[in-house]
């Protein structure tokens, strides 16, 4: 699936504006890693540029979606989490605790079955169902945001019928607490790496053993 989107990504990019609309709208996951303006967000998506920002916001997303998953799925008409939801939910908050300077977004989706304005709704049940829980175990409500609900209108599988899996929510990374010094310095790859290097075990001393038993 992954291939897939980063395939359509770069058709989206070589294609004229409308065509990679229609490619964005039926390839990609919600949020598209990164908000690249098209909610309204040009000025902030031009300061991540300038700044050098976007491009760790980017890396960040792709570890958190390899690490995690980053999907939850909802029974049919519902915007409650099962068991299996809330254990995801677990694993995404325990990766968000190692990055306290970042924030994240939580986009709501559903299938095909009502009306796009009922499903708007719904989805945005869903991804504040998400915000809750998350804060529930200890994140920060200023760092989470259920910002975008698309409806109906970006199906992982393509039915007007009920479809368990474009019943969802996509948690991604959006972008960094700006009141965070390490932040503000510009330090953003220390954020990046900081957990493999905290993490990092010294190298073992090896013994050569002779033949008798005896080491060298």
């Amino acid at each position: 699936m992954k291939h897939l989107i980063a395939i359509a990504g770069l058709v989206a990019t070589s294609a004229c504006s409308q065509q990679g609309e229609v490619y964005r709208s039926y390839f990609t996951e919600a949020g598209a890693l990164v908000d690249g303006g098209s909610f309204g967000d040009a000025n902030m998506n031009n300061h991540l540029v300038m700044t050098g920002e976007k491009s760790y916001v980017y890396d960040l997303s792709n570890r958190f979606a390899n690490e995690v998953l980053s999907t939850v799925n909802f029974a049919f008409n519902s915007a409650q989490l099962d068991s299996g939801a809330r254990d995801t939910l677990r694993e995404q908050a325990n990766w968000i605790r190692q990055f306290p300077e970042v924030r994240f977004r939580v986009y709501g989706h559903t299938d095909a079955v009502g009306s796009n304005r009922y499903n708007k709704t719904l989805g945005m049940r869903r991804a504040q169902a998400v915000v809750s829980f998350l804060s529930s175990q200890g994140i920060s409500r200023s760092r989470l945001e259920a910002v975008v609900s698309f409806g109906e209108t970006q199906p992982l599988i393509v039915t007007q019928g009920r479809e368990r899996r474009n019943r969802r929510t996509v948690t991604e990374v959006s972008g960094f607490v700006k009141s965070s010094p390490i932040i503000m310095d510009g330090k953003y790859a220390e954020v990046v790496y900081r957990e493999y290097i905290n993490s990092a075990v010294p190298a073992s001393t090896l013994e050569m053993v002779a033949s008798d038993g005896g080491s060298e």
